[in-house]
């Protein structure tokens, strides 16, 4: 059984992006297009497609890390203060896209509470997960012949 440790991570997240986004039930939070991503940047994400991406990217962490709490999950999309002179510092990301992107996969039926723990992948979650992350073995087993064996041998 393929799961989401067998494959990398950036092209899980493409793939899991660009099938969030064609299906069309997560949408950006208006102040989406304003809000930088935590206080280590200094500017908006570019990206017109950043808000699907991190929502995927969310859900992988809450498969691997989980159960998880908005609070660790802005500490992993984190990074480095630039205070000028002064040495740089670790810093969270921000909570509200962390608590939104939650919420709205939530919504979804992919994550579900867990009382005073944080959130949790749920089946349904691990399902879609595991689907695409197949998938992406499938694929790169047709470049690479080793790769059959974990594929299912097809």
């Amino acid at each position: 059984m393929t799961t989401v440790y067998d494959v990398p991570p950036g092209l899980l997240i493409e793939k899991l992006k660009d099938q969030l986004q064609a299906e069309g039930k997560i949408k950006p939070p208006e102040w989406a297009k304003f809000a930088r991503t935590g206080v280590h940047t200094e500017k908006a994400p570019v990206q017109p497609d950043w808000w699907y991406r991190r929502v995927a990217a969310v859900l992988r962490k809450v498969y691997v890390n989980g159960p998880i709490g908005s609070t660790h999950l802005a500490a992993e999309f984190g990074g480095r203060r630039d205070d000028g002179s002064a040495p740089y510092h670790p810093r969270r990301g921000s909570r509200s896209v962390a608590r939104e992107a939650m919420q709205q996969l939530e919504s979804l039926g992919y994550l579900s509470k867990l009382e005073k723990k944080g959130r949790t992948i749920t089946p349904a979650g691990r399902k879609l997960l595991d689907r695409l992350a197949h998938e992406i073995l499938l694929e790169m087993a047709k470049t690479n012949p080793e790769l059959t064996k974990y594929a299912g041998g097809s």
